[in-house]
């Protein structure tokens, strides 16, 4: 757990020289450092390469990212491999490949009932047979076709080849992929993350690595296993045109988009909302070291007939977290969706930085780091 007091975290945001601070973000990072978000490559440099390819994440770090950040799914022999969902043709050239046509199939994931290629009917051996594709129409797909699907060895060993552009190791921030499915189809994918990083001696408080989770009991599970930091994922269906978050998920979509899945099939009714009070922030301070919000959870904004987007004062979710010793990073920062800045990306970021968040997830690494370069020449700290 993060044991920053609230007077070292004070003294931190002020400035103030204090030992020991570096620990707040972990991973070898000094103090002076340690004053800065954190840049968390999402999916890698996600924007230029395909998604979750060893190519995006060496991009990455390149371009100056602390942390990256690989979403794991399992195959059906128990590998953990690099796919931001279960099912994959919108990522790789799955539906182009006769052989594997058979394997097209129907599962509900999380109450959605998906029509696709999952994961967890191939074998580590069919999936290297596969190609990684950009996700995105709006981005350039130049790059299709040429990287494999990467396991969590590679990634691990990549990431311990490099050294961060401050000369730190380069961290990893892994998300379980709806741990409740694959758990119901037989595959542990708790122990089989645990297993990796005791195996890479990255398991402990220190080591340079977060583990994130919509879910909670994975996290929780991984808390009594573990000293490695935690983080809670949280999110909301949608923003509402008057700026207050909309959890009311429509018949037939993803349960997880407004509640943990876990929650919702134990029969849990609280959704996402009660992490963003102070009798969530507690709950979650019991096993988790950060949370992670969906932005609108930070800063929202209303939107007006015309669809002109005006943005709101901060909520209290940073001085609620703050108080429990949990760090801030909010997703996702991406250039082609921004809703809080009018287009201007930079602007964005100085936004939640002045907002105090501890880390941001971005599609576009050189463009953040390069906002921090702006934003700490300012006087708006």
């Amino acid at each position: 757990m993060n044991f920053l007091s609230m007077a070292g975290f004070a003294l931190l945001t002020m400035g103030v020289s204090c030992d020991k601070l570096d620990d707040f973000i972990g991973g070898g990072h000094q103090e002076e450092e340690s004053r800065k978000p954190l840049i968390i490559a999402h999916r890698g440099a996600q924007s230029i390469y395909p998604e979750h390819t060893l190519k995006a994440y060496a991009k990455a770090v390149e371009m100056g990212a602390d942390y990256i950040e690989p979403d794991f799914v399992m195959t059906k022999d128990s590998f953990l491999v690099a796919r931001h969902e279960p099912f994959i043709s919108g990522t790789t050239n799955v539906a182009d490949l006769p052989e594997f046509a058979n394997l097209k199939t129907t599962k509900n994931l999380d109450g959605k009932e998906i029509t696709d290629w999952f994961v967890s009917d191939f074998t580590l051996e069919q999936i290297k047979k596969l190609k990684a594709k950009q996700a995105r129409s709006d981005r350039s797909d130049q790059f299709d076709g040429m990287f494999e699907i990467p396991t969590i060895d590679e990634i691990i060993a990549l990431a311990k080849s490099k050294k961060t552009l401050k000369g730190n190791d380069v961290g990893l921030y892994p998300e379980m992929k709806h741990p409740y499915f694959h758990n119901q189809i037989g595959l542990a994918i708790e122990d089989a993350l645990l297993a990796k990083l005791s195996e890479a001696k990255l398991d402990s408080y220190d080591s340079p690595v977060f583990v994130q989770c919509f879910e909670v009991a994975p996290l929780q599970y991984i808390n009594s296993k573990s000293d490695v930091k935690l983080v809670q994922l949280i999110s909301t269906y949608n923003v509402n045109a008057d700026g207050t978050l909309d959890y009311n998920v429509p018949e037939g979509d993803f349960i997880s988009y407004a509640a943990p899945f876990d929650f919702y099939a134990n029969g849990d009714a609280r959704t996402y909302e009660f992490f963003s009070t102070e009798e969530g922030m507690r709950f979650t301070a019991t096993y988790a070291d950060g949370i992670g919000p969906w932005k609108p959870f930070v800063i929202s904004f209303t939107k007006d007939e015309s669809g002109a987007i005006s943005v709101l004062p901060k909520t209290d979710f940073i001085e609620l977290a703050h108080k429990n010793d949990l760090q801030v990073h909010p997703y996702t920062f991406r250039n082609e969706d921004e809703k809080w800045s009018n287009g201007d990306a930079e602007a964005e970021y100085h936004i939640f930085f002045d907002a105090g968040v501890d880390g941001v997830f971005t599609d576009y690494t050189d463009e953040a780091v390069n906002a921090i370069k702006t934003w700490e020449s300012t006087d708006k700290k």
